[in-house]
């Protein structure tokens, strides 16, 4: 495993707007191959935090490198290219094309990036079997966690090193959580590193390697998910001293 950090964080500020910060100098790195569950109360800034990795809410300051490539100033198309992959809450898919037309559209926006589109599509289908029996039928009739599976599919498209999820669970059932952290898993297990944003803190770290856990922007534990001590999170979440 490469000892370059898949993706390495440094004095990260963002925000909206003429508003305050929002992410308040974030510092991590994360090694290639794992996964990050990205926790934290209500507003603590987890979902600002992936949406500036992905480029969507401008970097006020600090900087954000993609297996040792610097990516700060990047669009969010040119940090696809450069090995960003995000599958947002909601709007993920197009729910009146077919998961087909969906795939195809994904794999207009990666031909800059090498092993990306067509050429990668098979791969991708064969860890989502569900998807490829399902080609001709309309996103807007999948089940939940179908259309998950379905976002997940397109962002593998453009052959990500970091692909970044949030909240993926949100609104689905028991049931499909546990097919949703699965595929998550199977993905990691393709090869790629993943930020997994989640308020399903339990699901999360069944599955994680390592989590961070983000209280007002900033970083307040950062550790293997073996080293939480027991009440840990808890006390984390409530802003108590241990």
């Amino acid at each position: 495993m490469s000892t370059v950090p898949a993706l390495s964080v440094k004095g990260l500020r963002s925000g909206y707007g003429r508003g305050g910060d929002i992410v308040c100098g974030i510092d991590l790195e994360q090694r290639p191959e794992t996964i990050l569950a990205v926790v934290g109360p209500n507003g603590s800034g987890k979902s600002t935090f992936v949406k500036t990795l992905a480029g969507l809410v401008p970097v006020r300051a600090g900087s954000i490198e993609v297996t040792g490539s610097n990516v700060t100033a990047l669009s969010p198309a040119q940090r696809t290219a450069a090995g960003i992959a995000y599958v947002p809450q909601e709007g993920n898919v197009f729910r009146s094309m077919t998961v087909g037309e969906n795939l195809k559209l994904a794999t207009e926006f990666v031909r800059a990036r090498a092993g990306a589109g067509l050429a990668q599509q098979s791969l991708i289908l064969e860890l989502f079997p569900e998807i490829a029996n399902r080609r001709r039928l309309l996103a807007g009739n999948l089940s939940g966690g179908q259309r998950q599976m379905l976002a997940f599919a397109c962002a593998l498209l453009s052959n990500p090193e970091v692909l970044l999820l949030d909240e993926p669970s949100a609104g689905l059932s028991p049931k499909f959580v546990v097919e949703i952290m699965q595929t998550v898993l199977t993905t990691r297990k393709a090869g790629v590193t993943i930020v997994l944003v989640e308020q399903n803190v339990s699901a999360a770290l069944a599955i994680a390697d390592e989590v961070a856990v983000l209280v007002a922007g900033t970083v307040a534990r950062h550790c293997p998910v073996a080293a939480l001590a027991d009440g840990e999170l808890e006390r984390l979440f409530l802003g108590r001293a241990a």
